[in-house]
């Protein structure tokens, strides 16, 4: 379970925000999480309760994760396609000349106070 990992790294990096912002209480943490990421929501925000109660500022703070489809970009029809639904292969035009255009985030979106 690399969620509590990934927690551990989203807690550092709020904590240092609030520190040079001079905040003492974060009420929400949102997130942006690819749907391809490997991130099970589920478990980052069981982690997230676990681990962000330990911390004074972030005590009873919320985790909310904002789920980003993934797309991908064809190089040969020059068109977006769903991953999840099509994989590697466009079903636009049947080339493997294509590359993930987004979907794997796994990013602090915003810091609520």
């Amino acid at each position: 379970m690399h969620e509590l990992g990934i927690v551990f790294y989203i807690i550092r990096d709020v904590k240092k925000a609030a520190e040079e912002n001079l905040v003492d209480k974060v009420s929400a943490v949102v997130m942006n999480i690819g749907e391809v990421s490997t991130v099970v929501p589920e478990l980052l925000t069981d982690c997230w309760r676990w681990a962000a109660d330990r911390e004074e500022v972030l005590k009873g703070a919320e985790l909310k994760c904002n789920i980003i489809p993934a797309v991908t970009w064809c190089d040969s029809c020059k068109s977006e396609y769903a991953t999840v639904a099509h994989g590697r292969k466009c079903p636009n035009c049947g080339s493997d000349n294509t590359w993930l255009l987004r979907g794997n985030e796994v990013e602090i979106k915003e810091i609520e106070v």
